[in-house]
């Protein structure tokens, strides 16, 4: 059967015109022929549709236009140009609490929240106990909303927004108010509505949040949409976008070095041969430095391909520097085969600064450990980063989920990691 759209947006655009001042602002209202203002386009042209039952992941730097774009949808400012046509009721989780009257109690503004979403008093009336039992804010529900903290405040408004069973959710970087056991029910009130089929549009920083929770993801960049489609293929070029590598770099020396990367064959005597290579990898960086090798060996040295959680293991990455750096740092993660970062360290973690590297100089690193996670298959990655003299994260080299390999284990777990656990029992007798 096929699905149908909840949200259909064509060619959305939202101008803002800036001024160079208020008195420029003034004389362009009082002045019809006066223009003293130039335009920003929060949002360009945008085209999307977002169907029943998808979790829509939107990425994208501050400024890129996400709460631009989810304030139209919910009505809440209005487009330049382009059509939009939403396809049931909405609930939003954007400004929490702003139907709220600060001179109503907390009970009475149950009541106007509802209103405004367009319940009846029956519905809310059906609705109020679910809500004032999620918020908890005790009497204070009796009190004027003015005299109530931000936690509570916070508790309340998202208690509302959550329980008017909307068609459509819109999420924005609000699950977590309050303390950590309401922090709990926010998230298993949003895997509810998950299991019923909503349709959710989720915005986060939290990259691991996108990849767990959504089903499309979409990322927005000075108010365009340049990318639409796969979660785990969007993160990762949200990834490189954040890092400043998801385009070509414009220096002739640097997409010479691409092309040398991308002729390179394996050598017969490299480590990776002799494992599950990942062919769809992801690479980007400066290449200042480069992951030219890496491996996995027990402690004699000899290849692994499948690794046993209680056993200590050796990750082995090996680098090479096309130019000078200073205090590189020297990565490893590993992810379950969803894309979600299930652990992983670095030397600067570790607190090992290796001091200066020069051109030509190649660095094996070895990352000594055990790994308790639960068995299954994984990704192993492998980097070399470096903080500049801007003190920002400088990307010269990821491989991400370069190997693929195997965890094996002697016994079960629960969940995703492995604990070594004692378990001791006495009986007693009542006699």
């Amino acid at each position: 059967m096929e699905q149908s759209n909840m949200i259909e947006i064509q060619n959305l655009t939202k101008t803002y015109k800036m001024y160079a001042s208020k008195k420029s602002r003034l004389l362009e209202v009082i002045l019809p022929k006066y223009h003293k203002h130039t335009e920003f386009k929060a949002l360009d042209n945008l085209n999307l549709n977002v169907q029943q039952g998808e979790i829509l992941g939107i990425l994208g730097k501050n400024g890129a236009g996400k709460s631009t774009l989810l304030k139209i949808i919910t009505g809440v400012a209005v487009q330049t140009s382009g059509t939009i046509k939403v396809n049931g009721k909405i609930s939003s989780l954007l400004e929490l609490g702003t139907a709220f009257n600060p001179e109503l109690t907390g009970e009475e503004n149950i009541y106007q929240h509802g209103q405004v979403m367009g319940l009846s008093n029956k519905e809310i009336e059906e609705k109020k106990q679910e809500i004032i039992e999620f918020a908890d804010i005790g009497e204070h529900l009796y009190q004027p909303v003015k005299t109530y903290s931000s936690g509570m405040f916070a508790r309340l408004a998202f208690a509302c927004a959550i329980n008017v069973d909307p068609d459509i959710l819109i999420v924005d970087e609000v699950l977590s108010v309050g303390d950590m056991a309401f922090q709990l029910k926010c998230f298993k009130k949003f895997q509810e509505f998950k299991d019923k089929g909503k349709t959710i549009l989720f915005v986060t920083h939290n990259v691991s949040d996108v990849l767990k929770n959504c089903t499309k993801t979409i990322i927005l960049e000075n108010g365009r949409k340049t990318f639409d489609g796969d979660v785990k293929e969007g993160v990762e070029l949200y990834k490189k976008i954040i890092t400043g590598n998801a385009k070509p770099r414009e220096k002739t020396e640097n997409l010479e070095k691409s092309k040398i990367v991308q002729k390179r064959k394996d050598d017969e005597n490299s480590w990776k041969v002799h494992f599950n290579q990942n062919p769809n990898l992801i690479e980007y960086g400066n290449l200042k430095a480069e992951v030219i090798d890496y491996g996995i060996f027990n402690k004699e040295g000899k290849y692994l391909n499948a690794i046993d959680n209680e056993e200590e293991i050796i990750l082995k990455s090996k680098i090479k520097f096309h130019e000078e750096v200073d205090n590189p740092i020297f990565t490893m993660t590993i992810k379950n085969f969803n894309g979600i970062e299930i652990a992983g360290t670095n030397s600067m973690i570790e607190k090992i600064y290796p001091g200066k590297f020069q051109k030509g100089d190649i660095v094996t690193v070895e990352f000594i450990q055990k790994l308790p996670i639960a068995p299954g298959p994984y990704t192993l990655s492998f980097s070399c980063t470096h903080i500049n003299a801007k003190g920002e994260l400088e990307v010269l080299n990821r491989k991400y989920e370069a190997l693929l390999v195997e965890v094996i284990s002697q016994k079960d777990c629960v969940g995703m990691v492995k604990l070594d656990t004692k378990i001791t029992l006495q009986k007693e007798n009542e006699n």
